[in-house]
């Protein structure tokens, strides 16, 4: 064990019931370091943390903490030994304070009383340690996500933690909150406590991370310096094979026009939004997050109501009112949060499949089961869903599986024409993103017509034939697959922002 060594793991194993989900895995963590754990879903991340964190015991292996072999019984044991992990979905009490939250299960107690102030002003501390923008009395619940997770890496400070383990922390942040958590690890780091920062995110790893461990099916592959290997070697190494065209985009003969927008407006959301996508055409939509794409979206599904413009199918006008008339005329939006939008999580991929079409499954009042579960297989074997079999609960499935069932449910309504895909690669990892896009380019060639709303710059680049880029509510440009360049778009996604502050000082001028 190195000098510089905090945290070591030697050979770990873990069983669990017919499931080997740790063999052999070894890891190390540096003193002021942020390490990098990466990994397919199902590669044993998540089994790892709760070795470290005490959850689970590993059969075998040893874990050795500060050159000293260490057995915890549980989690408080590792909490006692400076351990604090949290986790991509904070497990908040929403009805409590912040400083309630921070403090929960080692409160400050003084003669058997609760110390209320005290709380309250090292929660105050904490959080400015952190450049927060609320205070330790405001209502947990009513926090966004980032402002929870800042609250849990305040909660892991609050009990001296030398090592913090983040779980897929950007995964619901946007842009811009992702920056802030950025600055927040740093000085983690800068203050001399090891964090190991476990994500899908690419741009996450090259941001922090001075090593890289990956694990894939519950092996260790290996550990490698951030700036030494490659991005194919390090895909290589998660998915076990060269992914060689990341981004199978198609030549595809574009078509006719499919879907047009003229002027849609919707006060306070977006303004005079103008579009339109052909035939095995693959446009994009992008810009920074808050930019209005997703609600330009939403209105044209009568999800929710424009205050004007005007929808067209194949040449003629559509007047929709709520998502079934969209659907109808055969335009479906695949929403960003699939698992509370996109997939009833309880029921089987059979029943989620035909969701949309039950009333054609219907005879004599009773459903056709056998018609069922004969199209939900064709359509989730289409896009290579990984499940055992159709009956399997949405749920069990990971997120990259369970968004090709959302597609597979678009799939299996025959008159679909126009597919939006709103970031349809969150949260999944590097194998099955480059399967979603390879799903879209067959898509494509079949003569959809998909819109694709992603803040992520390299899928857009790599799959989009154009790509309209919004900012403040507004299409600032529309950029041709050629033409088309990150500083490009990014220079659009400020446009109106710069135009607006110039405005500003003219009129103060």
């Amino acid at each position: 064990m190195a000098e510089d060594t905090i945290l070591e793991l030697q050979n770990i194993t873990k069983i669990f019931p017919g499931v080997k989900a740790l063999d052999n895995v070894h890891f190390d963590l540096r003193r002021g370091e942020i390490h990098a754990l990466m990994g397919e879903n199902g590669a044993g991340k998540s089994t790892f943390i709760k070795v470290i964190t005490g959850v689970h015991a590993a059969e075998e292996g040893k874990m050795i903490l500060e050159g000293k072999e260490v057995h915890f019984k549980g989690p408080r044991d590792a909490s006692d030994a400076g351990i604090a992990a949290v986790y991509q979905h904070p497990t908040s009490y929403p009805e409590l304070s912040v400083a309630e939250n921070i403090f929960i299960g080692h409160e400050k107690m003084k003669h058997g009383l609760i110390q209320w102030k005290v709380m309250n002003d090292e929660a105050a501390e904490l959080l400015g340690r952190l450049d927060a923008d609320f205070g330790p009395t405001e209502e947990m619940g009513a926090l966004s996500v980032a402002q929870q997770q800042m609250v849990e890496i305040a909660k892991a400070l609050s009990t001296n933690a030398k090592i913090v383990i983040l779980d897929e922390p950007t995964a619901s942040l946007t842009q811009n909150e992702s920056q802030k958590l950025y600055r927040i690890v740093r000085q983690l780091r800068d203050h001399g406590v090891s964090v190991i920062f476990i994500s899908h995110r690419f741009e996450d790893m090259y941001e922090l991370a001075s090593r890289v461990t990956v694990l894939r099916d519950s092996q260790y592959i290996g550990t490698y310096d951030v700036d030494k290997i490659s991005n194919a070697d390090l895909i290589k190494a998660m998915v076990g094979r060269e992914i060689s065209d990341m981004y199978p985009k198609p030549e595809v003969k574009i078509g006719d026009e499919l879907l047009r927008i003229e002027g849609m407006s919707r006060t306070g959301f977006f303004k005079d939004v103008s579009l339109d996508v052909h035939e095995g055409e693959i446009v994009g939509m992008t810009g920074l997050v808050g930019a209005g794409r997703t609600e330009t979206m939403e209105s044209v599904c009568g999800i929710t109501k424009p205050d004007e413009g005007k929808v067209f199918l194949q040449g003629k006008e559509l007047h929709i009112h709520r998502p079934a008339d969209a659907m109808k005329e055969g335009i479906i939006l695949l929403p960003e949060d699939r698992q509370k939008q996109g997939l009833i999580l309880s029921w089987g991929l059979n029943r989620n499949v035909t969701l949309p079409i039950q009333e054609e499954l219907a005879s004599h009042g009773f459903n056709d089961n056998k018609k069922e579960n004969e199209l939900s297989k064709k359509y989730l074997e289409e896009v290579d869903t990984k499940a055992v079999t159709i009956f399997e609960q949405a749920s069990s499935l990971s997120g990259g599986n369970q968004q090709k069932v959302v597609v597979a449910k678009a799939l299996a309504q025959s008159n679909m024409k126009v597919i939006i895909m709103d970031e349809p690669t969150k949260g999944v990892d590097v194998g099955a993103k480059a399967e979603i896009y390879g799903i879209m380019g067959e898509l494509a060639k079949k003569g959809y017509g998909i819109i694709m709303i992603s803040s992520e710059m390299p899928e857009i680049l790599g799959m989009c034939d154009r790509i309209y880029v919004m900012c403040n509510g507004r299409v600032t440009g529309c950029l041709d697959r050629g033409e088309a360049t990150q500083e490009g778009i990014l220079t659009l996604s400020m446009e109106n922002s710069a135009k607006h502050e110039h405005a500003e000082t003219e009129a103060h001028s």
